[in-house]
């Protein structure tokens, strides 16, 4: 067994922050290399597989800043000045004859030679059509300088980045035309239990409606991940190990439910017997139990069960490890302090991940916090993180982590 997939003392709980070191020291000893090459269109929610570096100078000239007269500070000496060219954006300029201005627009290259830009609206149109500059002028002022954004040789963009609207524009500003990326992760989702059974179907005695399949396999795809639907696991060892054995050509096994020490547990049984299994009790709430082993070399993560607990160890734990294995450094999702808006007068021993939303800058959570309501997620933007050991009294700071920050 992997030493970083040992757990802790029995009876122990572990820390969020150390299984979620060691997912992702499992996660760097097994990356994903495999690329592809993508025009810039098709690359959003992609990692770059290789380091941008500039071609070119950004700007590739000095250009100007805003509508106005380019001239050189020193040629101007209170009077008039003629203009001499007249240039857009898109031209070629001439340089600048001396002792003249040149109009220029946004965007426009600066003719060589002039060293300053002044607006149009401190510029006045004499009757004979020169100019009159009505205060004094600095040198570059208004001018954007070229390389002002990236110079040649430089690093834009490191490899690992994930691509999204703003860096498919930077790259398109330097001429790329495709980008080899991490090709996508394919991740198997199945569910276990014969109390389940799908949307659609008629309930019988028992049972319940598979709600963590389309919340997995649709937040996946979000991710940019490749989803393959494994369904449902009945409580059969024979059946449970054919379908494993099915998934042979998959970067992980992601199962919901189930695996734990009972005679009933059928996928934990064929983990152990078929490679390795590691059961971790995590030190948070909801989500205690998680897993994670191998099958027949597959890397296996089994999430907890009911639906809130789905969601919140997805998100903290299952996420940042795919996105680790294709090379993203940045994983952790992006939380910021603001007032409770409700009191938390009983400590816990575990971490808590409550359903909550912002009202006027302050986080309210929803009454019922069970591991078994997925409606607290559909009505909070965020989860209002609660640390081991505190209270809260209204107004304290808690942390808040957007679900926006880790939906995408």
């Amino acid at each position: 067994m992997n030493p970083a997939g040992k757990p802790g003392k029995a009876g122990s709980l572990m820390p969020v922050e150390v299984a979620l070191a060691r997912l992702l020291e499992m996660a760097e000893a097994k990356p994903i290399v495999e690329r592809e090459c993508l025009p810039l269109a098709q690359v959003q929610g992609r990692v770059l597989a290789d380091d941008l570096v500039s071609t070119l100078d950004l700007p590739p000239w000095p250009n100007s800043a805003m509508d106005g007269y380019a001239l050189r500070v020193s040629d101007w000496t209170g009077e008039p000045l003629v203009v001499s060219q007249k240039v857009f954006a898109g031209n070629a300029p001439q340089p600048l004859q001396p002792g003249t201005c040149a109009r220029v627009f946004t965007g426009a290259p600066v003719p060589a030679g002039a060293d300053c830009v002044e607006m149009q609206e401190n510029a006045e149109v004499q009757p004979d059509a020169r100019i009159r500059f009505i205060e004094a002028m600095t040198v570059g002022q208004n001018i954007r300088p070229q390389g002002q954004e990236t110079t040649v040789g430089e690093l834009v963009l490191p490899a690992g980045t994930r691509l999204g609207p703003i860096e498919q524009g930077l790259a398109a500003s330097l001429g790329c035309a495709e980008l080899d990326v991490i090709r996508k992760v394919r991740v198997a989702v199945l569910s276990t239990g014969d109390e389940l059974i799908e949307p659609g179907q008629a309930l019988g005695p028992g049972q319940i409606y598979n709600s963590n399949r389309v919340l997995l396999c649709s937040w996946l795809q979000r991710l940019g991940c490749e989803v393959i639907d494994a369904g449902i696991l009945p409580d059969d060892l024979a059946t449970t190990r054919l379908r494993l054995g099915e998934l042979n050509d998959v970067d992980l096994i992601l199962s919901t439910g189930g695996v734990s020490v009972g005679e009933a547990d059928f996928l934990g049984i064929a983990l152990r017997e078929e490679g390795e299994l590691t059961l971790w009790k995590l030190a948070i709430k909801p989500g205690k139990p998680l897993t994670f082993g191998h099958f027949r070399g597959v890397p296996v993560i089994g999430l907890p069960g009911n639906p809130a607990s789905t969601l919140v160890t997805f998100a903290l734990l299952a996420r940042p490890y795919l996105l680790r294995r294709q090379g993203v450094q940045d994983v952790e999702p992006l939380k910021f302090q603001v007032p409770a808006g409700f009191a938390w007068p009983q400590a816990g021993n575990r971490r808590e991940y409550l359903r909550g939303r912002l009202v006027n800058g302050r986080a309210i959570i929803y009454k019922n916090q069970s591991s078994g309501v997925l409606r607290s997620a559909a009505w909070a933007d965020g989860l209002v993180e609660v640390l081991e050991g505190r209270t809260l009294a209204e107004g304290e700071s808690v942390a808040f982590i957007p679900l926006s920050e880790v939906l995408g």
